[in-house]
């Protein structure tokens, strides 16, 4: 509800005719009054709700539990002193007979 200047003398001259001068003063206090009580009413309410939307969000967040920690991906064990022991395979096939053939020279 936008009111221009010019609206707001035209409503002004209105309740001039209908309340009289002597009575406008009161009910503009009135007015007053109820749109105050309105206002605390509805902050009132907004904070009663927000209140209630944070007990509720309190509520329903999982509860954490605290887990020791855990060693990275790709660390050292804490156990291990000596370096990792050397496993030796087998030469293939093709390697084996490659060392017994003298070569043809």
């Amino acid at each position: 509800m936008n009111l221009g200047f010019p609206e707001m003398i035209f409503l002004f001259l209105i309740a001039l005719l209908i309340f009289g001068p002597k009575k406008l003063p009161e009910v503009g206090r009135q007015i007053g009054r109820a749109l105050n009580e309105f206002k605390r009413a509805s902050n009132e309410f907004k904070s009663q709700i927000e209140s209630e939307i944070a007990q509720l969000d309190r509520d329903t967040e999982p509860q954490q539990q605290i887990l020791p920690p855990e060693p990275p991906v790709g660390a050292i064990a804490a156990l291990s002193v000596g370096p990792e022991p050397h496993v030796e395979t087998a030469p293939l096939e093709s390697e084996s007979t490659s060392l017994t053939k003298a070569p043809d020279a």
